[in-house]
């Protein structure tokens, strides 16, 4: 069995992912595609490629939480390759088409796969920090000793959920290390 990308629409691989499940228990087509086995429980190797994001929001104090597609408009399936599991995949609503030729699509070499899995598990491990800032953006402190001051971002540090922000402090320029709570976008 080799994996393939399936392009989908846009915002609709959650959905075409389900779909395909049912389809293929629907028409007893499961040996055409890999299954892998998750809590007793097999389930087949559709994967939509996500990983999860820790948004800022400006102005606001806890950061939310979201699930970000890697490629949109993109599934991976493993399959046997042939006519019969490609026209089950090429048959789903919202599915485009196979990526490859039209009469022969092209399977993703082992590296890649391993590649992308790894990607996705890295990405679901750990939240990667969405930086709701930009550098040379004017700012205004919010909270803490520095709360009323203006400023500009100098630097961003994303892993650490930091910035440093230059503020005119008696007249000269200053920088000062701020968590990303503890400022607001002018």
């Amino acid at each position: 069995m080799k994996y393939f990308v399936v392009h989908t629409y846009t915002k609709q691989e959650k959905k075409v992912r389900d779909i395909l499940v049912k389809t293929i228990d629907k028409e007893n087509l499961g040996h055409l595609f890999g299954k892998t086995k998750i809590d007793e429980k097999e389930e087949y190797n559709v994967i939509v490629p996500t990983e999860h994001i820790t948004k800022f929001k400006k102005g606001k104090s806890a950061p939310d939480q979201e699930e970000r597609r890697m490629y949109p408009g993109y599934i991976i399936v493993e399959m046997e390759p042939g006519e019969e599991s490609f026209n089950l995949v090429n048959s789903i609503p919202g599915v485009t088409h196979v990526l490859g030729t039209k009469k022969q699509p092209t399977p993703l070499d082992e590296k890649e796969v391993a590649a992308i899995l790894e990607q996705i598990k890295s990405g679901s491990d750990k939240s990667r920090p969405e930086v709701p800032y930009k550098q040379g953006e004017p700012i205004k402190v919010t909270n803490g000793p520095f709360m009323g001051f203006s400023g500009t971002v100098e630097e961003i540090y994303p892993d650490r959920r930091r910035i440093k922000v230059i503020v005119t402090i008696f007249g000269r320029p200053t920088p000062i290390d701020l968590d990303f709570f503890e400022v607001q976008a002018i």
